[in-house]
This record gives C-alpha cells, structure tokens and sequence, in this order.
C-alpha cells in the first residue's frame, strides 16, 4: 500500500496543481485546499477508519503524526538544500500565516480536552471551530496574496517565490513539459483526479485496517502506532513532493505544500470526532493524545519561529529541534 499512494499520489499531486492553475484559485487557495485534499486521502480514510473502529487514540494520532511527520520532513529536505537554509531561502509571508493559522487551530482540541462532558450528541462542539478556522485561514491567504502589508528582506539565497509558476507556465505553452498533463481536457483531468482519488482512499483504508491488527497484535496504544508507523505510509506522497520541489529548486512551492496539507490535516481531527460514535473523541483518546498533541504544537510554533527569524545557517535552530522535539514526544507517550 505504501508503492501505491506514493505512486499515486504523486500523480495525484501533478494533476491536482494543473487543476489549481486552470481554475484560477491560484497557489495560495488552490495548493492549500485542493492539493492538501488530495494528497491527505489515505490520511482521511485511515482516521475513519480508526475511528469507527473505536479506536479513539488511534484515530486523533494519525493526522497530529502526518502535522508533526511532514514538519520534520522539512528538516530532511534542509539537509537536501544544502546552499542555504530551506526556511530562509523560501521565504514566504503565505507559509508564515499558514504556520499561525495551523498553531491556533492545534489549541482547538487542547481546550476540548478541558471540557470532555461538553458534546452535542456524540460531539464535542469546539470541533467545529476547526473547520470554521480553516475556511477563514483560506480567507486571510487570500486578503494576503491580494494586498500583502510585509514583504520579507530579499537577500543573494532566497529563493524567486515566482519561479515555481514560471516552470507551471512554461509546461502550460509545452504540452512536453515534465508532469503538466495539459495535453489531456479538463473533465478528464477530474476524472484521473477522482479515479487516482478512490485508488488511494482505498490504500488508506488497508493501512488503517493494517495499523489496527498492529494494536491489536503487539499490545502497543494506538496512538503510537497512529503517531507513527500509519502516519510514516499515508503521508509519504507530501515526502516524495517536497524533496522533489527543493531538488528543482521550487523552495517556496515545496515548502507552501507541506504546511498548506498540515494545515489541512487538522479537518481529518474533526472528521476524527464526528466518525467515533462512542462519545467524545478527546475524552476518549487519553492523556498519550494530549501528549502528542502538545508536541505536535511545539513542532508548529518551532516552526514558523524558524520562518520568522530566516537563519543564514545551512541548517538553522529550527532544523536541529524540530526532529528532536518529534523524537522526544514519542519517547514521552511511550514512557506514560
């Protein structure tokens, strides 16, 4: 299952971005809501899965370990870039509100796990704050990409946030571009998108099920398995992107994917919630999930400091804590 949503997905990422480009969402809207949608499919269906397993640490642990994963993989893409460092080469005011969007959105399900008696049915009611951010995340990328108020100091190792769309545009005017697809009509571009979309939720239900006989096999909670071994398979697609986009030198994009699909992994907590039927999620999932969830806000909150400050070092404070704070939580979750 891990071969196909890597093969897959990538496609799936290819035709996803041609899409974005031919609707005219753009990079902001169009990369943080289509392409994370795509590329989280076996996330989502995995966490279904889970949840209607009964499973509720299982099913809050795998969309916080694809957030925490994909923010250390930045770290592994770092040590690709090797002329600068990743977070100061791409510099974007778009990743930075992104970063902050993510941050507040993880504090959601912190204060649900103060109110677990709080529920409108089986629901805890502040899970629908999670969406309701998300949309308005979508709103102020927008407000930003229209009329930006801060520029970020361009120095001789940022990298041209425009020419990942110059490469989108020369494939556009050459059908023989790598991955454009823009020989192939629109409906059928949406129709490969939901084919490859059905090949891959289907992927994802194998690695939940998968991950479930893990539980189940070995003894171990479900939220570290969730954390990590079902979060390393269905999050590879981002994996394959993001080194791919920095070897090209497309900084900005590759680095925009990630945090727009972390980003767009917290709706799979909602989704979390309103799948598990036997109550409250957060209540349920115990204090491992709490603990996962304040590494996972730690990672995020490291993460947009490092975007913030642009270290000059090839790698940077960011690169060496984030993988630390990662191996640390799951050190944590383990020992309780």
């Amino acid at each position: 299952m891990a071969v196909v949503i890597v093969l897959a997905g990538v496609r799936l990422t290819r035709i996803a971005e041609t899409l974005s480009d031919r609707t005219g969402l753009g990079d902001a809207v169009g990369g943080a809501l289509l392409l994370g949608a795509v590329t989280s499919l076996p996330g989502n269906v995995t966490v279904v899965t889970g949840a209607l397993g009964g499973d509720a640490g299982f099913a809050l642990a795998n969309p916080l370990g694809g957030i925490a994963l994909q923010t250390v993989w930045l770290a592994i893409a770092d040590l690709v870039y090797r002329r600068a460092n990743l977070e100061h080469a791409a510099a974007s005011l778009q990743n930075v509100l992104q970063s902050i969007v993510l941050s507040a959105m993880l504090a959601v399900p912190v204060l649900a796990y103060a109110t677990p008696t709080l529920t409108l049915g089986w629901v805890h009611p502040l899970t629908l704050l999670i969406p309701a951010l998300y949309g308005y995340g979508l709103v102020l990328l927008r407000q930003m990409q229209r009329a930006p108020m801060w520029q970020p100091t361009r120095t001789e190792q940022t990298a041209d946030a425009d020419a990942g769309d110059a490469v989108e545009n020369s494939n556009a005017e050459d059908p023989g571009g790598p991955g454009s697809g823009d020989e192939t009509s629109t409906a059928r571009l949406w129709a490969a998108l939901a084919a490859l979309g059905l090949l891959v939720g289907a992927a994802g239900w194998v690695v939940g099920r998968a991950g479930l006989s893990v539980v189940a096999g070995t003894g171990l909670e479900g939220g570290i398995i969730g954390f990590t071994l079902t979060t390393a398979v269905s999050s590879l697609p981002e994996l394959v992107v993001l080194v791919t986009a920095v070897r090209l030198g497309h900084l900005t994009l590759g680095v925009g994917n990630i945090i727009g699909g972390n980003v767009f992994d917290m709706l799979m907590v909602a989704l979390a919630d309103v799948a598990y039927l036997r109550g409250s999620l957060y209540s349920d999932a115990g204090p491992t999930g709490l603990i996962l969830l304040g590494g996972t806000l730690l990672m995020s909150a490291t993460l947009a400091a490092g975007l913030v400050m642009r270290e000059r070092r090839w790698i940077g404070f960011e690169g060496v804590s984030i993988p630390a704070i990662y191996v640390g939580t799951i050190l944590l979750a383990i020992g309780t």
